[in-house]
């Protein structure tokens, strides 16, 4: 009987649980695209601009943002040797970084500026949703959408004040404004806390590449992403109660793709230890 191993069965365990969360992901972006979509198809009119279009796209393009980084994060602590990291290479990967660090920078720009359109809503009170309904409006709540007409408009709310806001596209009654708010302030608190979780990464992998494996700095830099990570559960927590689950399973796995990196920079860590034990324990930054 063959005794030859396929690439899966070369694999140890947690490299496989590795690509099983990074193939999930993949899955998951299909999704994050489809609901760009769909917003854009409620919230689009003659007068937009490309900017326009990135921002309401703004989720899909800082996903793919992530994905690349991650990417590049499993290269630089897994998959590449010290040797391989040539000067070309580097600059190669460090303009990549660049551009997924302007997409993400996008991301939170786009998500801040929602935020302040939310704020101008304009206010409508003591009105009924069927006097909206030939206005050409989209009724959204929850991140739900429906076109607004005089067959829905008696069903959809039965509410006496309404907002209307995404360039005058979009209305919502009093409770789906509170919805939409709290959903605009957990995108950008996540995006932004994931940025900090990408500062202290790229801390660890500069200091490991000077050859510290030990200082206050390093455990500064684990304490504090574990404390991120617990805020990251925390917004995973509110996606499911508000019944998007398949945004909470996204938030699940994002974290676990980032610990990964953090299980590769533990192990890049330990091999540090032993190649240097003086220097891992004497070199560290204060």
């Amino acid at each position: 009987m063959s005794t030859q191993r396929t690439w899966w069965q070369s694999l140890d365990v947690k490299q496989r649980l590795k690509l099983v969360v990074y193939a999930l992901l993949l899955v998951n972006f299909a999704h994050y695209i489809g609901n760009d979509i769909e917003q854009a198809q409620h919230t689009f009119h003659s007068g937009w601009r490309w900017y326009d279009w990135t921002s309401n796209f703004a989720t899909t393009l800082d996903e793919l943002g992530w994905f690349i980084l991650l990417f590049l994060l499993e290269l630089h602590t897994y998959v590449l040797s010290d040797d391989a990291f040539t000067r070309g290479r580097l600059m190669a990967m460090n303009v990549i970084r660049l551009i997924c660090y302007l997409a993400i920078g996008h991301a939170v720009f786009a998500f801040g500026e929602y935020l302040v359109d939310l704020a101008a809503a304009t206010h409508h009170v003591d009105s009924a949703l069927c006097a909206f309904a030939n206005d050409g409006l989209s009724f959204t709540r929850n991140l739900e959408y429906w076109e607004l007409d005089a067959s829905n408009c008696g069903t959809l709310s039965t509410g006496s004040e309404f907002y209307i806001f995404s360039q005058g596209q979009v209305i919502s009654d009093a409770a789906g404004m509170t919805i939409e708010l709290e959903l605009a302030w957990v995108d950008l608190v996540e995006v932004v806390v994931w940025l900090f979780i990408l500062f202290l990464i790229e801390l660890r992998i500069r200091l490991q590449d000077r050859g510290i494996s030990s200082s206050r700095l390093l455990s500064f830099a684990t304490t504090t992403k574990g404390v991120l990570y617990g805020i990251l559960w925390c917004l995973a927590a509110y996606w499911a109660h508000r019944g998007h689950w398949i945004f909470a399973w996204d938030e699940a796995l994002w974290i676990l793709g980032f610990m990964a990196i953090g299980m590769n920079l533990s192990d890049w860590r330990k091999e540090i230890a032993q190649s240097t034990p003086a220097a891992g324990e004497t070199s560290g930054v204060n």
